[in-house]
Formats: structure tokens, C-alpha cells, sequence
């Protein structure tokens, strides 16, 4: 992964060169096989059960030194009659600063590293349609709705599990768990807080955010929530007193400073706090942090209560685009749940916990001088450069000020520490892409300030995934409907390119666009995140049986068949056949501003122009 240079003489002309071979290419090195059943699995992809039961979790060895490089890249973006599709400007962005990464011609050209080259993740390249077939649909539906994480007396599993530490998950042997330590209890008061047994707040707070297209709707395989906890510093007063009210001011400064706009709060008094947060420049009642940040402009925001003092200190930090330092995220990834109703929620088990502290602050010129050592490698080397994420599983893998850490089901459904080279498959997304901000993605997506609960509060609280759809603004495009671009351009609503579901619920038999559908969709996120009951019994299943091969390094991504869009081998510089990136400009938003006259979701002149 890394930052795309087209401007070398001799990468344009291997470039132009593989172009005009490409046809060639792909017919001898995975996309003719890949349809006709012949690219079942790479060679070496050979599964043993019981080796990989046996698998220490303290194993630190990294059989696959690429495994940051995720199965999305490997997807060859043509439908099956040929067109173009581009799933992959979902990552691969010029990023907005300070994220100072563009890799953007990723969406142009496979490039990757040699060690990249051969395809790894051979679970997506297995048929489980028998093994899916010989699990019973009631022991499914029960298995999905029995908690891993929380027991029915309100002891958290895993932590107890991780308090008597077992010797296979202490990498150093010290008979300490060094890691996170779970510490949420997923229940929540009606603004979103989380409440330990006796009432008290763990610090946590769940918002509602749009999924991110793609891998992250539940139709593809899981549900997911987020959770975000600010340092001790930003729940306390001047006088150092817990304040329900001043955590959540200094939650909303944060979101603002995230998404770079205003948000709506409760009425705030001013004066008590000593801050005009509204920016009308006299201290009164605040309904709104006002997003003012331009510090060579002479004009900058701030923190409220204790927080503030720090702040002025210098002991905390407050940027756009950047987060606090000591700010915590936790995202629980679940299984599909069906109720007896025939609804589609997220299930009471967890298929992953995963885990990220800010240990550090970098200010704009440090991350840009990091992202400028990492082009200079990279155009040194001609991308062949393995990258390299310094830490461990115990404590984290580390990236721009960030530690990553995570937890998977072990065979018998109960979660367990990744392993080094499991946790290394995160930092993918969150070690360097350009869609990201501050490495990560949730928060630049809550659901905006307005609706109801400001956004704050669990899925678990809401009427699912029953919102508006958002917009975004894309170059060249104007105001589009985020979901229906995505759907237009790959025509599947998938970053394999492989939901069936999702593509006779939005096109009829010829690939047109049903209006009707999208039209519902405009009013309603669920009628493309939602599988029918059907499918979502089948992703389970799918799953499980991942599980209980514990083969995750071979690809967790839930696919009821074999994945035909996949490339085995990738010939080196590969050309995509895309001539235009697609740019993200802006993130989504719940506001319905004018849609641009080019947004036409049902007009195939506009598909062309979405889609490449």
C-alpha cells in the first residue's frame, strides 16, 4: 500500500506497455480462469484443520508479510460482460490534510509490492456451499444470539478470560495481560453512554455513523458498531469533578474538529464555561460549536472544563482533522441476528472486538514528513517496499500515533487475542490510505448533529438502519447520493463485486436500474445495508465455518461462493483499465443539499460517468 507515482518515465511506459497487453495478461494469469472455475485456489493454499487449532495466538512469526495488502485489492474490476467497475475509490483517495496520503492511482494500476504479487487469501477462492448446507438453521439462530462477550450475570468473558491470563496469549511470558482490557458493557443510557452494573459511566460513548459502502453493510457478511472514549481529562470540570455535560461538549468540539463543520449541542451556558463555543463573539447560550479553525489566520477553537487547562498547557492538542491524544475507539463486529418478526439486526455475538488508542500526537508537518519518507521509499524502490508495523499483538500494532489491537472467535465461538499476523491485516485500512482521518473511519461518518439523539446512541437504541440516505461531494459529479454511486459503479454493491441479492434488488435482468428501488433508497439506508432472512442465515453460516477452521489468515471475508472477480497471481503494475479516479471531496453528510443534475441514479448516462 502506498502512494501512487504515475510520473516516472519508465512506470509510464511499463504502464502503457502491460495496457496494451493487458488482455493477454488477464487471460493467461487469473481473470479467464477465475471465471471458469479453474482458479480455485492459489498453489500452497492447502488447509490443515488441526494445525491450525494448534496454532499458538503467541506465534509472532508472520507467515505472510503482506497480509496489510487486504483481499478488496486483488479484485479485478470488470463486471461480467466486461464494463468497468470501480469499488476501489472507497479507499484509495487523495486524502484531505492532514492526511497527506494520495493513493488514488491505486484505483489506475495494481501496484504492489513483489511479495504481493501471489494471491494469499485462498478462503476466498473455497467452495462452502456443502458445509453451509449441514448446519441447522435453529442451531444457528441459536449460536448467533447467545453473547461471547457479556455473561447473563454481567461479567465481561473476555476480560476474566485475559485476568487469568492463559500462557498461550502472553507474548512475553509476565503473566500480565499488556494490552486493552475490555472494559464497556455495551449498556447504554438514552444519550449513548455506557453504564458499568452499578449505573456508573465506563467513559464510553456509541454514536450511529453510515457504514462505509461496501464490506461494511451487514448484507455483506457482519454488523458493526462504534464506541468512542475521550482521556479522564475531557469528563471533568475546571475544578477536576466528573461532568456529564462537559464530556459531552467536548465530544461535540472533537466531532467538529473531525468532520471540519458545525454541530448542533443542547443549549450550553457560556459564561460558566469561559468559552465561546458558537463563535459570536460574546459568551451567552451556545446551541452550536461552531467550527472556526485556522490558526495561521489567527483563529483557532477549544476544549471546555479541565480539558481546556491541559490544552492551554500544552499537555493536550487540538487540530482539524486530528483526534486528542488518549482518545479510544472500540468497534464490535456481530453476526446477523433474524428476529421472529423477519427483521435483520446485529446479533448478540461478536465475530471480532477491535481496538485503537491515540498514544501520541503529530502535529501536520510531522505526519506530512512521514508520508513524504514513505513516497520517497516507495519511488526508490519502484513500489517494491514490505511495510513494516512496528509492536505486537499484546500491546498493539503502531501507525502515525495509533496502537491497533484486536480480538477473534476462537473454534469454539469464544474470542481470543489475534495473532500477530491477524492483527497485521488491520493495519491495511488504518496504516495508511488516503479515505481515512486520523487512520480511522467512523466518527468523519456520524450521523450528523440533527437527527434524532445528535447521533448519539447504539443501533440497539434506533429503528436499525432506518435513516436517509447520505450525500457526498465527488469531483466532476457535484452532490451525489453516496449509496446509489456505489451501487452504480460496481453494479453489486459489493467490493467483490459478488452480492446477487443487492443486484436484482437495484437491476432488472439487463443491468438497468430499477428507479423505484433507488428512489426508497434515498429515504431509506436499509434497502441496500439489509439482507433478506435468507441470506443473512447463510452468511452465518458461511462464517462459522471460517471459525472453525481458524484459518483467518487465509481471509475472514464471508463469501457464500467462490469469489470468480478474484486474481490469483497480479502481473506486476497491472493496469485496471480505469482512466479516471474517482474523488471523494467531501464526507458523508445527512444534509440534502441540491443534488448536482449529473446525479441521475437511474440514467446510464450517469452510470458511465460514476462508474470509471
Amino acid at each position: 500500500m502506498g502512494v501512487a507515482d504515475l510520473g516516472n518515465s519508465h512506470l509510464r511506459v511499463r504502464a502503457a506497455f502491460l495496457a496494451a497487453c493487458s488482455l493477454l495478461l488477464l487471460a493467461g494469469l487469473g481473470w479467464s480462469a477465475a471465471r471458469d472455475g479453474g482458479n480455485a485456489a492459489p498453489s500452497g493454499a492447502a488447509r490443515s484443520v488441526q494445525a491450525d487449532r494448534a496454532h499458538l495466538v503467541r506465534d509472532a512469526r508472520l507467515r505472510n508479510q503482506v497480509a496489510y495488502v487486504v483481499p478488496q485489492c486483488y479484485v479485478l474490476p470488470r463486471g461480467p460482460d466486461g464494463a468497468l467497475r470501480n469499488p476501489c475509490y472507497l479507499c484509495h483517495q487523495r486524502g484531505q490534510l492532514p492526511n497527506y496520503i494520495d493513493d488514488s492511482g491505486f484505483q489506475q494500476t495494481f501496484e504492489m509490492a513483489s511479495a504481493a504479487l501471489r494471491n494469499p487469501w485462498s478462503n476466498l477462492f473455497e467452495d462452502r456451499s456443502e458445509r453451509i448446507a449441514k448446519i441447522d438453521d435453529s442451531w444457528m439462530r441459536d449460536y448467533v444470539r447467545g453473547s461471547n462477550y457479556r455473561a447473563s450475570d454481567g461479567r465481561l468473558i473476555l476480560a476474566a478470560r485475559l485476568e487469568a491470563l492463559p500462557q498461550d496469549w502472553d507474548l512475553d511470558q509476565d503473566g500480565t495481560w499488556n494490552g486493552y482490557l475490555p472494559d464497556t458493557y455495551f449498556r447504554f443510557d438514552d444519550q449513548g453512554f455506557d453504564l458499568d452494573p452499578e449505573g456508573a459511566p465506563t467513559g464510553w460513548r456509541a454514536f450511529a455513523y453510515y457504514p462505509l459502502p461496501g464490506t461494511s453493510w451487514p448484507t455483506n457478511g457482519s454488523a458493526g458498531d462504534v464506541l468512542i472514549r475521550l482521556a479522564d481529562a475531557f469528563r471533568r470540570d475546571a475544578d477536576g469533578k466528573l461532568d456529564s455535560q462537559i464530556y459531552a461538549l467536548n465530544l461535540a468540539i472533537v466531532e467538529a474538529l473531525i468532520k471540519r463543520a458545525d454541530v448542533a449541542i443542547d443549549p450550553a451556558d457560556e459564561r460558566a464555561l469561559g468559552v465561546d463555543l458558537d463563535k459570536d463573539g460574546q459568551l451567552g447560550t451556545a446551541t452550536v460549536i461552531r467550527y472556526d479553525w485556522a490558526p495561521l489566520e489567527g483563529r483557532s477553537m477549544s476544549y471546555v472544563g479541565m480539558a481546556a487547562q491541559a490544552q492551554r498547557a500544552g499537555r493536550l492538542h487540538l487540530a482539524a482533522g486530528l483526534y486528542p491524544e488518549g482518545t479510544e475507539l472500540l468497534q464490535s463486529l456481530r453476526y446477523l441476528d433474524v428476529d421472529d418478526q423477519g427483521h435483520v439486526r446485529p446479533a448478540a455475538r461478536m465475530k471480532e472486538l477491535r481496538y485503537a488508542r491515540k498514544n501520541a500526537w503529530y502535529s501536520y508537518a510531522e505526519l506530512k514528513g512521514i508520508a513524504d519518507r514513505e513516497n520517497a521509499e516507495r519511488r526508490e524502490a519502484e513500489n517494491d517496499v514490505v511495510k513494516q508495523a512496528p509492536g505486537d499483538y499484546e500491546r498493539g500494532l503502531f501507525a502515525q500515533g495509533w496502537v491497533y489491537q484486536g480480538f477473534i472467535e476462537d473454534a469454539r465461538g469464544q474470542l481470543r487475542p489475534q495473532t500477530q499476523e491477524e492483527t497485521l491485516y488491520c493495519m491495511g485500512c488504518h496504516g495508511g490510505i488516503g479515505v481515512t482521518t486520523d487512520t480511522t473511519f467512523a466518527l468523519a461518518r456520524k450521523l450528523d448533529s440533527k437527527t434524532p439523539g445528535q447521533g448519539w446512541g447504539h443501533w440497539s437504541q434506533r429503528d436499525g438502519f432506518r435513516v436517509a440516505e447520505p450525500v457526498v461531494e465527488i469531483e466532476g459529479l457535484g452532490a451525489q447520493p453516496e449509496y446509489s454511486h456505489f451501487l452504480m459503479a460496481t453494479r453489486s454493491g459489493s467490493d467483490f463485486l459478488v452480492n446477487t441479492e443487492l443486484e436484482a434488488r437495484f437491476f432488472d435482468d439487463e443491468g438497468r436500474p430499477r428507479p423505484h428501488a433507488f428512489e426508497r433508497l434515498h429515504q431509506d439506508i436499509s434497502v441496500a445495508l439489509l439482507p433478506s432472512p435468507e441470506r443473512a442465515i447463510r452468511l452465518n453460516k458461511a462464517y462459522r465455518t471460517i471459525v472453525e477452521d481458524q484459518g483467518f489468515v487465509r481471509g475472514r471475508e464471508v463469501n457464500l461462493a467462490p469469489i470468480t472477480q478474484l486474481l490469483a497471481v497480479v502481473p506486476k503494475d497491472l493496469p485496471t483499465g480505469i482512466e479516471r479516479p474517482t474523488q471523494v471531496q467531501a464526507i458523508a453528510s445527512a444534509h440534502k443539499p441540491e443534488l448536482s443534475s449529473k446525479a441521475g441514479a437511474a440514467d446510464d448516462k450517469a452510470v458511465a460517468r460514476a462508474a470509471p
